[in-house]
């Protein structure tokens, strides 16, 4: 209720990552201009939604903030949900309606906050029409959902793969199956009782969870046609074997363009859906150019992917320099290395920014660096991505210490706990004397060939 009606009035919702620690959560309060935080008191294992907030604003304050609000049980230092609203009360009603009436589709309905190369995430403005247009091409052009679907979607919603799910299930009138937590077990259950036709794992990390699960084999999912999942394609081949009678098709997007821009289409063959992630929506354009000349490849060869079109966000949140860097002549710079067939069908390679993708996280490896380096006997810390069996892609941190220094790397890896998100703390770590060095940077390309798992 509150990411709508903040959106009709003309207001940006802002989803934050749950998962956030509290020096993360403070940047992006006060980065995003926030006036009003809305939680709630699901205290669990997984976040004390409360406790991190007053955490985060002892550390950094927004000028703009003015209201936090709980909803759920009285908090100390929260205004209460119904309290809250009460206020409304005394604001003229007329007042609210010209907010409302206007609203301009390209004014900025919600702000997802993407990490990328640079230390802290990235705010993405998208418009009301980025939203709509493509929630409602995702169920005309991909997906032909009708009022009878029902539509599992257990993704959080600080992630695209909840929003834009959610209006493409609007648009056509389906149920959409959301969780608090994403749990295997009550996922099945969930699936089974509810006779979900579309499930939307989108990650293997997700995807496995559920093959893996012991009731896997005994839950009646005869009603599912269709699967989304974004992996490599011996793994998506594993996920169409275990599930043959819906039809597995893939993805291929990025929050700066809506989500997604390239969805397969149910008519492809096997081979096709297992090798590209689809060919752009209508209205949607994409090339692959060489990185460093711009200039376009020719189909089958490997560049980096420029999009254009109506789901391509118009920049960053006051980033004038980085968006000066992100288009060129109208067209954005993913940063991703793809490549296109004959009949447009993208293929993703890799990224050339120095990302990871940590179980469908993104996160980019100088972030994990800078905290690395805020330890007193670290010298130099840098982070590459390594293959993982759960989770795809995990952190490995190369290390080099103070010459006097004793730290382990169970030490390294305590000192990261509480104090930045799981999913960026290092899962393997070397620690080295000597770097691979071309004229002036470290060659990270060579840190990864050289690395072994043990």
């Amino acid at each position: 209720e509150y990411l709508m009606a903040i959106q009709l009035i003309g207001g940006m919702a802002v989803p934050i990552n749950a998962r956030y620690k509290s020096s993360e959560l403070a940047y992006v309060l006060e980065n995003a201009d926030i006036d009003l935080v809305v939680t709630h008191d699901r205290i669990s294992e997984y976040a004390n939604f409360a406790h991190l907030i007053n955490k985060a604003l002892v550390e950094k304050r927004g000028p703009r903030l003015k209201h936090l609000v709980m909803i759920g049980e009285p908090t100390e230092g929260f205004l209460d949900d119904a309290a809250f609203i009460k206020l409304g009360d005394s604001i003229d009603t007329d007042k609210v309606d010209t907010h409302r009436i206007g609203v301009s589709i390209r004014q900025p309905a919600i702000m997802m906050y993407t990490s990328g190369t640079t230390a802290n995430p990235k705010g993405c403005p998208l418009n009301h029409e980025v939203l709509v247009r493509n929630g409602m091409n995702m169920n005309r052009s991909r997906y032909f959902l009708d009022s009878t679907d029902r539509f599992w979607a257990p993704l959080p919603m600080f992630h695209m793969a909840a929003i834009l799910p959610m209006i493409c299930c609007m648009h056509a009138g389906a149920a959409m199956l959301s969780m608090t937590h994403v749990e295997p077990g009550l996922s099945l259950k969930m699936m089974e009782e509810n006779k979900v036709t579309v499930a939307f794992p989108s990650f293997p990390t997700i995807m496995q969870d559920l093959l893996n699960h012991p009731n896997f084999k005994t839950t009646d999912l005869s009603n599912l046609r269709r699967l989304n999942n974004v992996a490599p394609p011996d793994l998506l081949r594993q996920f169409q074997n275990a599930l043959p009678h819906a039809i597995q098709t893939g993805a291929y997007g990025l929050t700066e363009a809506g989500g997604v821009i390239a969805f397969n289409h149910p008519d492809e063959s096997l081979e096709e859906r297992l090798h590209t992630c689809g060919k752009p929506m209508p209205g949607l354009l994409a090339k692959i150019v060489d990185p460093e000349t711009l200039l376009e490849k020719v189909p089958g060869e490997k560049g980096e992917i420029l999009l254009k079109g109506y789901s391509v966000f118009d920049g960053y949140y006051k980033a004038v320099e980085k968006n000066k860097e992100a288009f060129v002549d109208g067209w954005f710079r993913t940063g991703d290395l793809c490549s296109m067939n004959e009949e447009g069908g993208i293929e993703f390679h890799g990224r050339i920014k120095d990302m990871l993708k940590v179980g469908g996280e993104n996160v980019a490896a100088l972030e994990i660096e800078s905290f690395l380096l805020t330890h007193p006997d670290v010298l130099m810390a840098q982070v590459i991505g390594v293959p993982d069996d759960r989770l795809s892609e995990v952190a490995c941190a190369f290390i080099e210490l103070q010459h006097d220094s004793t730290m382990t790397s169970d030490d390294l890896i305590e000192f990261c706990k509480g104090q930045i998100a799981s999913f960026k703390i290092p899962r393997h770590v070397r620690f080295v004397r000597d770097w691979p060095m071309s004229s002036t940077k470290i060659q990270k390309y060579v840190l990864r060939d050289n690395f072994t798992p043990e």
